[in-house]
């Protein structure tokens, strides 16, 4: 890159007016300046121009605010910012997380070294609670192909807030599927791996709430009657091209289960568990969550209890 290139921030934003004034702030702080930041309302119940006030009316501030007419959901908000942008580079911040002043700058220099084939730079992840106290730290592992990982099941990335990504590897994998209820970032993720490799910041640059983002994840019937059938159905193709067919069937079927026994479902969940095991036996997680599962909700409480006290 001859000259620093321009990086796109979309931020989907829907009905959490206490958060989003600190996303925007994260990104206007950065240490990085060709940042234009485009905030996408998903037709929020109250206008969020006022919460936005000392943003728009700062000339040195790149903000535009685009709102939906009617509800389409967090996706259809972000495939609406890549429209709008123009960066050589686009990246999601959620309203509820924020970023630390250094990511862009970091992310920019990774993209530098990394050269043309890498089109995904993301980092370290920490988790906060509604103190803002860090709860949970997660470090990046995984650089260069990491198709196979997302295949089994590997979170990679994390959620949409950290990574950067290249547009023209956007618009070479697509958008973001606004079919899916869950699973989302999953599913581009694997895209986008197909046209590019990834290359990571081993530094905690990107913060997540914790308490705003379990309940979606955790919707174990959409999950069961969307999720899991449409992404199998789009990606089983791919998985058998890596010679990892039977392994990422009985990924997604754990991770089905997995919601089922995190929402009481608990009968629910061995149907899924069996499946994942007559694909691919050789898994202990698999077997590990059927034990959850036969146990029933005393131990998955006492397991619940014993993560929070080490912080996993």
């Amino acid at each position: 890159m001859s000259e620093d290139p321009l990086v796109s921030v979309v931020i989907p934003a829907y009905g959490r007016p206490e958060y989003l004034p600190e996303a925007v702030r994260s990104v206007v702080e950065q240490t990085y300046d060709l940042v234009e930041i485009l905030v996408v309302d998903d037709c929020s119940p109250d206008p969020i121009e006022p919460t936005l006030t000392e943003f728009s009316e700062d000339p040195a501030v790149d903000l535009t605010v685009v709102r939906h007419p009617v509800n389409r959901g967090a996706n259809a908000a972000r495939n609406t910012g890549i429209e709008e942008s123009t960066g050589e580079f686009v990246a999601f911040l959620d309203d509820d997380d924020y970023w630390r002043p250094e990511k862009v700058e970091r992310f920019v220099d990774a993209f530098e070294r990394g050269g043309p084939d890498v089109g995904v730079v993301y980092g370290g992840i920490d988790v906060v609670d509604g103190g803002g106290e860090t709860v949970r730290s997660v470090r990046p592992s995984r650089r260069g192909d990491v198709t196979k990982a997302l295949l089994r099941g590997e979170n990679v990335v994390g959620g949409f807030s950290n990574p950067i990504v290249r547009r023209s590897v956007v618009e070479a994998a697509g958008p973001t599927d606004t079919r899916f209820p869950s699973w989302q970032d999953r599913e581009w993720y694997l895209r986008l791996s197909t046209h590019c490799e990834f290359e990571y910041v081993d530094e905690q640059l990107t913060v997540r709430r914790m308490a705003s983002h379990g309940q979606i994840s955790d919707d174990f019937e959409r999950k069961r009657d969307v999720s899991f059938p449409l992404f199998v159905h789009k990606h089983r193709s791919t998985a058998a091209e890596y010679g990892m067919e039977r392994r990422f069937v009985a990924e997604r079927s754990r991770a089905v289960a997995a919601a089922a026994i995190r929402t009481g479902n608990f009968r629910s969940a061995y149907p899924f568990l069996l499946r994942s095991l007559f694909y691919y036996p050789l898994d202990w997680k698999t077997y590990a969550f059927l034990a959850l599962a036969l146990a029933g909700p005393s131990t998955l409480e006492r397991v619940r209890r014993i993560r929070r006290r080490v912080g996993v």
